[in-house]
């Protein structure tokens, strides 16, 4: 898509967005953001400065059932969580208690941000 196009469609976006009175991350009615702005010297508005995100250490799940590990992935505050079946045979994770872990990737200890990627790789605890 060329770069005019592409440019209306964020224009017009932006509009409808307006209209419905939804405001954009950071805009005037968001809450919960840290940033501020700084004037330079020369009277122009510098970058809004943000706070570094939290940094939170990996629990380690070895070995636990596969809903215990969830839980205690959010309980540290980890919510982007993705399942893979450790036989390779990429069978979905349906019913979570029937799996027990044997991998995890960050491993354990590992300090990530809140939004990092976290892979629990179980099997079947009839596969075993």
């Amino acid at each position: 898509m060329n770069r005019p196009i592409r440019l209306a469609i964020a224009v017009l976006l932006g509009t409808g967005l307006a209209a419905c009175g939804a405001t954009t991350p950071g805009g005037p009615a968001s809450t919960g953001t840290s940033a501020t702005t700084a004037t330079t010297g020369a009277g122009t508005t510098a970058p809004p400065v943000t706070a570094s995100p939290k940094r939170i250490k990996v629990p380690d799940v070895s070995g636990m059932n596969h809903q215990d590990a969830q839980n205690a992935m959010q309980r540290a505050g980890l919510y982007n969580l993705r399942e893979v079946d450790g036989t390779g045979q990429g069978r979905a994770l349906v019913i979570d208690r029937n799996w027990v872990q044997t991998a995890q990737d960050p491993a354990p200890g590992t300090e990530v941000d809140a939004d990092a990627v976290i892979t629990l790789t179980a099997v079947k605890y009839t596969d075993r």
